[in-house]
């Protein structure tokens, strides 16, 4: 009979093992030293660029002898400033909503696929992914314009233009279809880890499908619609290109806003004000989202 080579577990061999500090911390998961580098990564790339638009923004000169918070009381008392954010903030809203119309359906019909019929569903989710947000910009911008399919169609139709082009609606179509798989795709996460039998009970007790989505299928995806929600809306209001091309000269956004600030102004220290307000505003969003997510796993798992 050979004798097992671990430690009787009350011998003294088992009690230094088990208190050893190092395996510890591998067995509790507390050791932090493989996300050192990403730390410094992010340090370095994140945390330092935004501390020097921090310090920027507080500039009451151009020498940099001197600071306060005029930029900040500048911003907020212009009329203009609030409306580009209200108006970006309003924009991420709308499409995180057209989103979630569009992106529920498809998770619920991913869910009833069979295994060949699902793969095929999320290939053609990612398949648009693969190609640039820029070449898919300019092709909504063929799609929305004078000549374009939609406007072509509906003349055809006898029918007036609908001119989306260089519009909210537009610039909302545009990022929902772009931003569209950061929504399905948390989505169909969470619809398939679902247990099936939840919905056949309901069904049992005489709920109906309705009354069994809203009861039992809805709110065990909740977590992943507030994932899904932060990533488009974070998405949609820093989408400068599809914002700056879809709405064209009409429409200005935060992003387009200060680039327009630091580019052709030069006013740094405004423009530094406006980035830190944007930033914050959606870490506002982020905490938001958060205590939601959080607050429906205790609900879901109560």
């Amino acid at each position: 009979m050979i004798a097992s080579s671990s430690p009787h577990p009350g011998s003294p061999a088992a009690s230094r093992a088990a208190g050893h500090p190092r395996r510890r911390r591998a067995e509790g998961g507390g050791d932090l030293r493989p996300a050192v580098p990403l730390g410094l990564f992010y340090a370095a790339f994140l945390a330092a660029p935004i501390l020097v638009l921090f310090v920027l923004s507080l500039a009451a000169n151009e020498t940099f002898d001197r600071f306060d918070l005029g930029r900040y009381a500048g911003f907020f008392g212009e009329r203009i400033n609030w409306i580009v954010l209200v108006d970006t903030l309003r924009l991420g809203v709308i499409s995180t909503i057209v989103c979630l119309c569009l992106g529920f359906p498809l998770a619920l019909v991913h869910a009833r696929l069979s295994p060949r019929g699902k793969a095929v569903l999320i290939f053609l989710v990612v398949l648009p992914q693969l190609t640039s947000s820029v070449v898919r910009t300019f092709a909504w911008v063929v799609i929305l314009g004078r000549q374009g399919i939609v406007d072509g169609t509906l003349v055809a139709l006898g029918l007036p233009p609908a001119g989306l082009l260089y519009t909210m609606p537009g610039v909302v179509l545009a990022l929902a279809q772009i931003d569209l798989p950061l929504m399905v795709l948390p989505l169909i996460g969470a619809l398939g880890r679902q247990d099936p039998h939840l919905k056949e009970a309901s069904t049992v007790l005489g709920a109906g499908p309705w009354r069994t989505f809203f009861k039992v299928t809805l709110p065990l995806g909740l977590p992943a619609v507030y994932a899904g929600s932060l990533l488009v809306f974070t998405s949609s209001i820093s989408a400068f290109v599809t914002q700056s091309i879809i709405g064209g000269g009409r429409l200005t956004f935060m992003p387009k806003y200060i680039y327009d600030l630091s580019s052709s102004t030069h006013t740094w220290p405004f423009a530094a004000a406006a980035v830190i307000v944007l930033l914050s505003t959606v870490l506002l969003a982020v905490t938001a989202f958060g205590l939601l997510g959080q607050a429906s796993l205790r609900r879901a798992g109560a």
